[in-house]
This record gives C-alpha cells, sequence and structure tokens, in this order.
C-alpha cells in the first residue's frame, strides 16, 4: 500500500518539477537559436572552453559537462573537425589531452550567444536582474548539490 505523501513531499517534487520544466524549455530555446549548425553539447563545451584559460583534459571537461569520457571524445572529435578546438596531448602527462578552443571557436561561441541574447533578453523583462540575482544563490546550491562524476 502506497504511503500518502505529506505536504512536504509534494513541496519538493514541485519545486523539482519546476525546475525540470525550466531546463527543458531553456535547452529547447537555445537548440532554436544556436548558428553554424551547433548542437547545445558542442555550444555548452565552447562556452566552458571559452570561460576556463586552463585548457582542461578531457577528463575534467567530462565532468564538469556531467558526461562519460567517450562523450566528450566523441563531442572532441566532431569540433577539432570543425576548426573549433584542437586537442593536443597534456606536456606533463602524456596519457591526458587538454582542449583548447581556437579563434574560430571563439568567434563561433560568440555568435552562439549573441543569437540567444535576444531570447535572454525578453525574459529578462519578465523577471528582473534583482530577482534573478537573488535566485542564483540557491540555484548554485541546487546544482552542487546535484553535481555528480560520471565515470
Amino acid at each position: 500500500m502506497k504511503q500518502p505523501s505529506s505536504g512536504a513531499d509534494s513541496t519538493v517534487f514541485r519545486f523539482f518539477l519546476e525546475i525540470s520544466a525550466i531546463a527543458q524549455a531553456s535547452d529547447k530555446l537555445i537548440d532554436r537559436a544556436l548558428p553554424h549548425e551547433l548542437k547545445r553539447a558542442h555550444f555548452l563545451v565552447l562556452d566552458h572552453l571559452a570561460r576556463d584559460e586552463a585548457n582542461p583534459t578531457l577528463l575534467e571537461l567530462a565532468r564538469a559537462m556531467q558526461v562519460t569520457k567517450g562523450a566528450i571524445t566523441n563531442t572532441m572529435q566532431r569540433l577539432e573537425a570543425r576548426g573549433f578546438v584542437t586537442v593536443v596531448p597534456d606536456e606533463y602527462d602524456g596519457r591526458s589531452k587538454r582542449a583548447k578552443l581556437t579563434g574560430l571557436g571563439q568567434i563561433v561561441r560568440d555568435d552562439a550567444l549573441r543569437a540567444v541574447a535576444p531570447d535572454i533578453l525578453e525574459l529578462a523583462k519578465t523577471i528582473s536582474a534583482p530577482d534573478m540575482i537573488e535566485a542564483l544563490p540557491l540555484l548554485e546550491r541546487i546544482r552542487k548539490y546535484l553535481d555528480v562524476d560520471i565515470k
């Protein structure tokens, strides 16, 4: 026999359903806007590399993207074939490879940000910057709690 759920359980469930719905809708918004035949996964990698000056290893990148090393290797091969990234052996550990954004990759990432910007700015007309800023610490705590290493 099923246990009846408490109001608190229902609230937590609704909370995560809202987060899920926001994630799906924002994914759709980004997918629709991306130029250069980019997939969302490609854009996310380009964006991560644009913000990470350390040129992460593929394993570090896989962890950051929460995907398997095989998945990031496949994504990197596709991005490298298009000239958006370079993958080079780590100078200290020959078994590891490091990813670096190319000049073309930076241009494509910037184009993608500009393409998504109108939709984001439209949202900002509905939800104020102070409200977004206030929500950020909570969203960051949730993300950090949910972050898991995928091996």
